[in-house]
């Protein structure tokens, strides 16, 4: 079972088709022809590989609007980046979800006012 990150915290998966992407897709071939319209899912075969947020940016500056989430291996740590770089959700499996809990995640949902320039600006 997988589960769902958001703002609010933890919920289940909802069924959809996504459009499954390597973190290594070219987005040139991706963004190729007819909008997409369906939601988009990026793997994060390994929590050090932070391609998979270079591939969201590029999605949304491409205007792609629909949900975008980040499933694999995303830590809560990196959970408010994964937000500032376009996704809506972050998926996980339930071994994560036990070792770092709703409460960790849900510490870093306020995303956009704990960031670095808004710690500046302060």
């Amino acid at each position: 079972m997988s589960v769902i990150v958001t703002d609010t915290g933890f919920g289940p998966d909802v069924a959809a088709e996504w459009l499954d992407l390597a973190p290594d897709a070219d987005i040139d071939v991706v963004m190729r022809g007819s909008p997409i319209r369906q939601p988009i899912r990026i793997d994060f075969p390994g929590f050090a590989d932070g391609r998979g947020f270079t591939l969201a940016r590029l999605l949304r500056l491409r205007g792609y609007r629909g949900v975008l989430r980040a499933k694999g291996h995303v830590i809560a740590d990196q959970y408010a980046m994964a937000r500032r770089a376009g996704f809506d959700e972050v998926e996980i499996d339930d071994d994560l979800a036990r070792r770092q809990p709703q409460d960790q995640w849900l510490a870093r949902a306020d995303w956009q006012r704990h960031d670095y320039q808004t710690r500046l600006r302060g």
